[in-house]
């Protein structure tokens, strides 16, 4: 937006000096013209007068005039009679049968720009009838005068408006970002506030000034941010208590069922109670599922970095006592091994443990799971891939949804909820998931996070 602004402002400026230069230097040119014109005009009048008088010392003023012309001016002053002969002490001029010559002769003043004789090169010729006290025309004077001075002096004038024009523009262009600056700082406040919203700080506020409009948008913007920081701590509020009163009353159940299974000597009873029990277990790990996609979609976390390697091990660490027990191997590739990410604290581990249960569920006994991280532009990406049956394209289109369960090796298993929550996280900390066919076979998750610096 400040480009815009400055470029604007010297574009108005730029249209005010050319509206108003540009005339001025014409007018100084045809000036400057005008003016040679007139110079030159008068002193072929002055060699008239004194040819026309036709005595020896008018001959003689002439001829001095003549020299003093071409000495002073690098023009030239030539006379020629009305028989076409030289005008005495004056040389014969050169191309005598000129069309100006004629045109004096004729009785008609000739004034042209263009190629003149006398000189050789281009410039103003002006010739002009020596009439006598009769009124006959008795001979002409042609004066040439170069237009190389005029040029030059022409050329100084565009110039120094040229650069007086391109110094006005740098210092309008000066003035412009000033200005720009001044006139945006109200938005970039309330930028500057959209992003601690972004990162996590519903604490965050605009000043409420500037330019009516300015102060509108930030009142607005500060309402919603009220707004969204009372919804945000009552969902917190909400979760937290459906935490308590969910969890305690399953927990009680599975008690209760464990104390009549190890009070019945029934087989038929205790296998009853092991079907209620495993149903119980079910519904907490639904209920736990649902509480952390709930608290995943509540929470507005500030990310901070994390080095990726360090949490792809640790979860590793943890993950790997089940990995045996299964006969997978866990193996990680860390091409951006000191590379960081910005995420919210948990989230990334809480990531990797929804995808690595995931994929120990559906990975063969003998199978390899692979944790490969590399750089992208200015994202960091971890693919996870295992050698598991894969999902179709249909399949894969609905794997992020709530409740879908896809088939492990053991049938349908899981709450559906795992790859929901990990889209969840993975998206407020702006990033992207998705899934496609590993190399080998099997399912690749790849997770593209915003890397740190």
């Amino acid at each position: 937006m400040n480009r815009r602004l400055v470029v604007s402002y010297v574009l108005l400026v730029a249209v005010a000096i050319a509206g108003f230069t540009v005339p001025v230097a014409f007018v100084l040119t045809n000036q400057l013209r005008g003016d040679l014109e007139t110079s030159v005009r008068r002193e072929a009048a002055t060699a008239a007068l004194l040819l026309a008088a036709s005595d020896t010392p008018s001959r003689q003023a002439l001829a001095r005039l003549a020299a003093a012309y071409q000495q002073e001016t690098h023009g030239k002053l030539d006379v020629l009679l009305a028989d076409r002969g030289p005008a005495r002490p004056l040389p014969m001029p050169a191309e005598p049968d000129d069309a100006a010559f004629t045109t004096a002769l004729s009785g008609r003043e000739s004034v042209q720009w263009g190629d003149a004789p006398a000189l050789g090169e281009e410039g103003l010729v002006l010739a002009r009838p020596a009439r006598d006290s009769t009124g006959a025309v008795v001979g002409a004077v042609r004066v040439s005068y170069p237009s190389g001075p005029l040029n030059e002096r022409q050329l100084q004038i565009w110039g120094f408006r040229a650069v007086l024009a391109l110094a006005v523009l740098i210092v309008a262009a000066m003035l412009g970002a000033l200005l720009a600056r001044r006139l945006t700082r109200p938005f970039r406040e309330l930028n500057r506030m959209a992003r601690r919203l972004r990162d996590g700080d519903l604490g965050a506020r605009a000043e409420e000034t500037g330019p009516t409009e300015t102060q509108t948008l930030a009142r607005t913007l500060n309402n919603a941010a009220e707004t969204i920081d009372t919804l945000v701590r009552s969902q917190r509020s909400f979760i937290a208590d459906a935490s308590h009163q969910l969890r305690t009353p399953l927990t009680a159940l599975r008690l209760s069922l464990d104390n009549i299974a190890d009070g019945s000597p029934d087989p038929l009873v205790r296998e009853d109670i092991e079907l209620a029990t495993a149903e119980v277990v079910r519904m907490s790990r639904l209920v736990n599922g649902l509480l952390t996609l709930a608290r995943a979609e509540a929470a507005v976390g500030t990310p901070e970095p994390v080095r990726v390697a360090d949490v792809v091990d640790d979860r590793f660490e943890v993950w790997r006592a089940f990995a045996t027990e299964r006969g997978v191997d866990l193996r990680a590739d860390h091409t951006a091994s000191q590379q960081e990410v910005l995420v919210s604290a948990g989230n990334l581990e809480q990531v990797l443990d929804n995808v690595l249960s995931n994929a120990l569920e559906v990975s063969p006994e003998g199978g390899t799971i692979t944790v490969r991280t590399h750089r992208e532009e200015d994202d960091l990406v971890l693919e996870v891939s295992d050698e598991g049956p894969g999902l179709s394209q249909a399949e894969r289109q609905r794997a992020f949804d709530r409740f879908w369960r896809g088939r492990g090796t053991t049938g349908p298993s899981g709450s559906g909820l795992g790859l929901a929550i990990v889209k969840q996280l993975v998206t407020d900390d702006g990033g992207t998931v998705s899934l496609a066919d590993a190399a080998g076979g099997g399912l690749c998750v790849r997770i593209c996070l915003r890397a740190a610096g």
